[in-house]
């Protein structure tokens, strides 16, 4: 299988993870989205991303594109955002918030299509659930944090899509498996 995103090295993840932060800063201090030009040439690729912002160990919002037909740093400025103001999960993040948040980043793999569950592995591999509108989707380190089984990681994705737990073992779900390059500023 040829999950694995192209990988960023340190000094991309630290750009990456700088712009999100000046990303928010910008909006709270102008109302606008900064102009950017990476150093890096892999932030210009086209992929998907997640954006989580934590305060300690409380999830404050994460928002995500599975693919993008933009650019991966554009990705993530836009998700950054979202993240912090339109996860209807939380409150939104106040200016008074944005020294004392996390930002942690993933970058995604494209997504593979499995028939055989066997080939999920717990902590490598994130999930996507879906039947008719309903999808759902959790990223590999979620499983890892909760030390869930293969079959409780598939379970919970289908809570995820509002789906029964045991929605996965129908041959009418679609089940996507894919990798992720997480990185984050800080350790939570």
């Amino acid at each position: 299988m040829g999950l694995a995103p192209d990988y960023l090295d340190e000094n991309a993840q630290r750009e990456l993870l700088a712009l999100a932060r000046t990303t928010l800063e910008n909006h709270f201090h102008t109302g606008k989205v900064p102009e950017y030009k990476p150093e890096n040439p892999g932030l210009s690729n086209h992929g998907g991303a997640f954006v989580s912002l934590h305060r300690g160990e409380e999830l404050r919002g994460c928002i995500g594109l599975l693919a993008s037909d933009g650019e991966l740093y554009r990705t993530v400025q836009r998700c950054t955002l979202s993240a912090a103001l339109e996860d209807t999960r939380f409150h939104p993040v106040t200016a008074q918030e944005i020294l004392r948040l996390s930002i942690e980043i993933s970058v995604l793999s494209p997504l593979e299509r499995i028939q055989d569950f066997s080939v999920i592995e717990v902590g490598r591999h994130g999930l996507v659930v879906a039947l008719g509108t309903m999808r759902g989707l959790l990223l590999p380190q979620v499983a890892a944090k909760y030390k869930w089984d293969r079959d409780t990681f598939l379970s919970q994705t289908c809570r995820k899509a509002g789906l029964p737990p045991e929605a996965w073992r129908s041959a009418k779900t679609t089940i996507h498996i894919f990798e992720a390059q997480v990185f984050s500023d800080h350790s939570t």
